[in-house]
């Protein structure tokens, strides 16, 4: 059977809000998932799961060092991701504080590691997007996102 995994950085609680509602969703959607900060998770862990789902505050355009280390140890099981779902979700303290840029490097890094992308012609394109604590309209598109991610997962991988 099927399983993800929702990765996540967070200091504020922010990120980590916006996890656990993609995972509840996930849940929900029936693709059993697990939620967990990513000092909890290695690189050795991820060829397990499915559905990849990662998260990371934006820093200066970019994702947390946290999140890119994950990736960087990769490396040495590159390959294993292949056919994997994957998505990103951000939050940040501004409008257009480099939140798109953060997602993209998330997305960049699964996309060499051969992950399966799905973008959404509805809210937000490339994952969602938090401006401080996450509002109605982001929980929204968290759980959307979530939905989107177990109903690709199930399809691709009975």
């Amino acid at each position: 059977m099927a399983k993800g995994i929702v990765i996540y950085y967070s200091r504020s609680g922010n990120t980590k809000q916006m996890a656990e509602i993609i995972a509840e969703a996930m849940n929900e959607a029936e693709l059993p998932t697990e939620c967990k900060p990513v000092d909890k998770v290695k690189a050795d862990d991820l060829p397990a799961f499915d559905a990849i789902v990662v998260g990371s505050p934006t820093y200066y355009g970019q994702m947390a060092w946290q999140i890119k280390q994950l990736f960087d140890d990769t490396v040495t099981r590159h390959g294993q991701l292949d056919g994997k779902v994957g998505a990103a979700f951000t939050s940040a303290a501004n409008i257009g504080g480099g939140n798109e840029t953060t997602i993209m490097g998330i997305i960049e890094a699964m996309l060499i590691s051969g992950m399966i992308i799905q973008g959404d012609p509805q809210g937000d394109h490339y994952g969602p997007v938090s401006i401080g604590r996450p509002d109605e309209r982001v929980q929204r598109q968290c759980a959307s996102r979530g939905r989107r991610i177990a109903e690709l997962t199930r399809k691709l991988m009975p």
